[in-house]
């Protein structure tokens, strides 16, 4: 009997893989079904913009296309040596960082005390959420005026107070410009807080109630074991702040339009200035866009790598 048994179980794991194997295939066709018509639009949407970009980048023509040279790596080449270029790159990643590390600590606790059932929950999660419902440019022009030296709100207010000394060039020190910049960047937390909110209420609560049996405070709860809970919710918080900062060409634009000295320049703005000047400019700027997609891809593939399922954390 035990034999027989031995035998009948033995015989099933082997069907097992097989059956699995065609229920996979299965699975996969019915995926592949559903999305291969937006699959085939994407490709060829984004496949034709690569080309166009790809070719356009070896030329110097300008708007009209017409009389294009071809130059072949030259706007390349120009792009790598250029000072104002790289500095760009360097303050997109810079802003991207720091509202990333603005995100996952000043966000995280907004949430979690949103969270903790404080009173007029509501009211205060709509104080942090507006600034990202706004347009972004709204917010920059909103920041830009009140900054302003001679009849900003700030000095304004600064002066009227008696504190004369305090009030600054916020906009045209190079110093003071960066960090009004940095500050909008900042600023803009909204979505991971609400992220963050989200994913509070689908917390499984036995490890909560553990964790309080056992004599852990809150900090310790929100830090040690709440926040690792949440991985998921922070890969998407740091890629969409990472990749978003490519895009924020608002928050320049309409605060310090890149400068002063170009000193606040980030890609969006570089690209903008270019493409928006007259003359044979759109082959340089099909270039640096070129460029510009490959860093924002390399940050996409190491994001993933880092965050894959099954790596280990040390």
């Amino acid at each position: 009997m035990t034999i027989q048994m031995t035998r009948r179980e033995t015989s099933a794991a082997n069907a097992s893989p097989p059956a699995n194997r065609r229920r996979g295939y299965s699975d996969i066709k019915a995926a592949l079904l559903f999305l291969s018509p937006l699959a085939i639009v994407y490709a060829v949407y984004y496949g034709y913009s690569l080309f166009f970009l790809s070719k356009t980048s070896l030329t110097r023509t300008s708007i009209s296309f017409f009389n294009s040279e071809w130059v072949g790596w030259q706007n390349f080449q120009t792009l790598v040596t250029d000072a104002v270029f790289l500095r760009s790159i360097g303050n997109t990643l810079f802003f991207a960082s720091l509202s990333v590390v603005a995100a996952l600590t000043v966000g995280y606790f907004i949430a979690a005390a949103l969270a903790s059932g404080v009173r007029a929950k509501r009211f205060f999660f709509l104080i942090f959420l507006v600034p990202t419902l706004m347009p972004t440019s709204l917010v920059a022009t909103l920041f830009g005026t009140m900054l302003q030296e001679r009849y900003g709100l700030v000095n304004t207010i600064l002066r009227g107070v008696g504190l004369d000394s305090l009030a600054q060039p916020w906009l045209t020190d190079p110093g003071l410009a960066f960090g009004v910049v940095s500050i909008i960047f900042c600023y803009l937390i909204g979505l991971p807080i609400m992220y963050f909110t989200a994913d509070f209420s689908t917390l499984p609560t036995d490890s909560l109630e553990a964790a309080l049996l056992d004599g852990a405070g809150t900090f310790r709860i929100m830090r040690s074991i709440v926040f690792p809970m949440m991985r998921a919710t922070q890969t998407t918080i740091v890629l969409s702040l990472l990749l978003g900062a490519f895009r924020a060409l608002e928050v320049v634009l309409f605060s310090t339009q890149g400068g002063p000295g170009q000193r606040t320049e980030i890609v969006g703005s570089y690209i903008y200035g270019f493409a928006t000047s007259s003359g044979p400019s759109i082959g340089f700027v099909s270039a640096a866009s070129v460029l510009v997609l490959l860093v924002a891809f390399a940050i996409s593939v190491v994001q993933i790598v880092l965050t894959r399922p099954g790596r280990k954390i040390r």
